[in-house]
């Protein structure tokens, strides 16, 4: 359909031009039967297939183009007949419909404001003065004609400048033109031009003469089809940009032409006692609504300069001081002779919060949070917000006053908050500063020193109190010195990729491998995983490390393939993170590297964790859907320690779960984690899902499995993930996990 709309502005224009021939009435109905009957169609069809929103505003405009389309075919029958007003009588509530349509619009947009109402008041009753004045009044006069007839001729011109203005402001909150609204604004001009053109003829002491009169309403018509059947048609609801300023040259332009009318009437026409006193009263009204307009916009100025200043020192999203204004309340705190204290508090487990539930949960937490926090505080003490999960709270007291107030902070997360009806238990972790009388530390010091003791807090468990002491400088400095390492890492290449056997639990086959990324610092030596994913998350290299080991484990695959290591049987899976699976391109990344190395996608699966399921900002979801038509396997990691269950299931493609390792250690000595594999085997085979357990390390627990249904294990019983050449000797010389496992453990000792 996105080629349509230039098919159906060809057949607009070429119909045109048929029927400016004049052939015979017969074609010339035709072409009007043609050009209209695709605008109707498209008024309806590209609304529906592009989603363009707000609905009802498409429909109105869909009912309008109905409308029109009857008014015009019976017009020429109609006058013909001497009912001339019939036509109108369909004219009219389309132009109604038309005004609806563009008020939906503008609502959409958030632009109705009071300038853009006075705007369209002052422009209308200049537009309608003239057309009375020009039109209207010179048609009533031509004898044997109905007033009502004649005066509808003339103002027919007036119905256009209405919508004309409505659609104008639609491009004030426009960053761009796009194709729809452009085709929008033609059509809205040429819609003037042709009632203008027979407002002009009626005023003659004609209603029809030539069909050249109807060449604009034909064209107009054309392109009011082409704005709904555009793709672009979805941009005309959408908040683009903030309105034009009420002063601003493009307003002026639809402004003084309006204001000047009453002026230049006067000069013109103004020769009778009746045309002098309507150009007065709408001369005064017009005066009158551009001072209402003056006062409004002078009171907005005021008002958005009061709103800006306000930003500039609250957080949006909580209404509480940010950190300018804590600084500033801080510097004042100094001041006094009394010690201060500024503790700043993180909630624990945010992030997972807002992966499982969603970032709208997420902001309405930290309101709540925030809410709670101004509470309990004393009416005395500074309550912030620092920005994502994080307050500060700044006081003056001694330590038994630091210790109560951080009690009382913490004992607002006694009770759980409810959350978009989800109930949350959470926790805080505080990090605590403070400043004697005349210390030399300034705020941004002392924020900084109680942000790095509540990082300290943190690190010690939730729900954690920390004081700040110097030597955590040592640790802040360490912990950057590693992230610039790990940055340097990759691209050095200081990393290695290590492949665990995945087993066939009835044969003791291995039928694949787990790649697992590790690091062998220069100087430090090697350094656990466990230390540097977190730290790569937390440092925004999670993406760049996770590219670099799928691409090298692709590679190696690739390689093993090759030389006869592995055959079509054998599959690599490899680690994606949900911050990889955010990226829309991700998909057609992974396919050209699938590509470049020779790789079969049924050769590789994805392992995700559960968040990524319950991710409600769609991109990760359809990440996946494309990620699973390319071909590749999609396993769900660390299964059973999150919040998926059957529904989410069975509504993503993924093709088998990973049982976390804490479910598998208790088999054969705890009968509820016995119970728990059992009851996600069963679920796993009922959706038709492959299940791998992790992390089995001794024959019970192996064998427990294997009774389970589980068919594929992954754990130091068959071999730690050693290094590819280690692994491929292994494997390429049996094939047989026993064999692995005893090669594997001799090379490790």
């Amino acid at each position: 359909m996105t080629e349509k709309w230039r098919l159906l502005a060809l057949t607009g224009v070429t119909a045109t031009v048929v029927y400016l021939l004049d052939l015979n009435p017969a074609i010339n109905a035709v072409c009007t039967l043609i050009i209209g009957g695709n605008t109707v169609w498209a008024c309806f069809a590209g609304p529906r297939r592009y989603g363009a929103q707000p609905r009802r505003a498409w429909r109105l405009v869909g009912w309008a183009g109905i409308i029109f389309l009857v008014g015009i075919i019976i017009r020429p029958f109609v006058t013909d007949a001497g009912l001339p007003l019939l036509a109108d009588c369909c004219t009219i509530p389309g132009y109604i419909l038309f005004c609806g349509f563009f008020v939906d619009l503008l609502r959409a947009r958030q632009s109705v404001e009071w300038h853009t109402v006075l705007d369209g008041m002052i422009v209308c009753l200049a537009g309608g003065l003239a057309s009375t004045l020009l039109l209207a009044v010179p048609a009533i006069r031509v004898p044997d004609r109905s007033d009502v007839v004649s005066a509808l001729a003339g103002l027919y011109p007036l119905f256009d400048v209405v919508l004309l203005m409505l659609v104008l402001s639609l491009t004030f909150t426009a960053r761009t033109w796009p194709p729809s609204l452009i085709s929008m604004v033609v059509a809205m001009a040429l819609l003037f031009v042709g009632d203008l053109g027979y407002a002009i003829v009626g005023a003659s002491g004609h209603l029809y003469t030539t069909p050249l009169l109807d060449a604009p309403l034909l064209l107009a018509y054309t392109a009011f089809g082409v704005t709904p059947i555009h793709p672009s048609a979805v941009e005309m609801g959408r908040p683009a940009r903030p309105p034009v300023p009420a002063w601003s040259g493009r307003r002026m332009v639809l402004l003084v032409p309006a204001l000047a009318t009453p002026f230049v009437l006067l000069l013109t026409i103004g020769d009778t006692t009746g045309h002098r006193v309507a150009i007065a009263v709408v001369g005064a009204l017009v005066v009158s609504l551009l001072l209402v307009r003056a006062i409004a916009a002078v009171r907005a100025q005021a008002s958005a300069q009061h709103f800006a200043e306000h930003q500039a020192t609250h957080d949006i999203l909580t209404g509480l001081p940010n950190r300018r204004m804590s600084a500033t309340e801080i510097a004042g705190l100094l001041d006094r002779p009394s010690t201060t204290w500024v503790l700043v508090l993180g909630l624990d487990g945010f992030k997972y919060i807002n992966e499982t539930w969603g970032h709208d949960t997420g902001d309405r937490l930290v309101i709540e949070v925030g809410e709670r926090l101004r509470d309990c505080a004393p009416a005395e003490v500074t309550v912030a917000a620092l920005g994502g999960d994080e307050f500060l709270i700044a006081a003056l007291g001694d330590r038994a006053d630091a210790d109560q107030l951080a009690a009382a902070v913490l004992g607002c997360f006694d009770q759980p908050f409810v959350v978009s009806d989800v109930e949350l238990k959470i926790s805080a972790s505080l990090g605590i500063a403070f400043a004697e009388p005349g210390s030399p530390a300034g705020p941004e010091e002392m924020m900084r020193d109680a942000d790095t003791a509540m990082y300290q807090a943190k690190s010690q468990g939730p729900g954690n109190t920390t004081f700040f002491d110097v030597s955590m400088h040592d640790q802040v400095r360490e912990r950057i010195e590693m992230e610039v390492a790990l940055r340097q890492a990759i691209v050095d290449e200081q990393l290695w990729v290590a492949y665990q056997p995945l087993i066939d639990i009835d044969t003791g086959r291995a039928i694949g491998a787990e790649a697992l990324v590790r690091w062998a610092h220069p100087e430090r030596g090697p350094i656990s995983p466990a230390v540097f994913i977190p730290l790569a998350e937390d440092a925004g290299l999670i993406g760049m490390l996770g590219d670099w080991v799928r691409r090298e484990a692709l590679r190696q695959l690739g390689a093993w393939r090759a030389d006869g290591t592995a055959d079509d049987n054998f599959y690599l899976s490899i680690n994606v993170s949900a911050k990889q699976l955010t990226v829309p391109t991700f998909p057609l990344v992974v396919s050209a590297e699938l590509l470049e190395f020779g790789v079969p996608a049924r050769c590789v699966a994805l392992e995700m964790t559960e968040t990524v399921m319950v991710d409600n900002s769609g991109t990760s979801a359809r990440t996946v859907f494309e990620l699973r038509e390319l071909g590749v396997k999609l396993l769900i990691d660390d299964f059973g320690t999150g919040f998926s269950g059957l529904g989410y299931l069975r509504r993503f493609p993924v093709t088998g779960v990973k049982i976390d390792r804490s479910f598998v250690i208790g088999l054969g000595a705890d009968e509820e984690a016995g119970e728990i594999v059992r009851a996600i085997v069963a679920m796993s085979q009922a959706l038709r899902l492959s299940v791998i357990a992790e992390g089995v390390e001794t024959r019970v627990q192996r064998d427990a499995l294997a009774s389970f249904g589980v068919v594929i294990g992954q754990g130091w019983l068959w071999g730690p993930a050693v290094a590819p050449a280690e692994f491929a000797t292994a494997w390429h010389a049996t094939g047989t996990a026993a064999t692995i496992a005893a090669g594997l453990t001799e090379r490790q000792r």
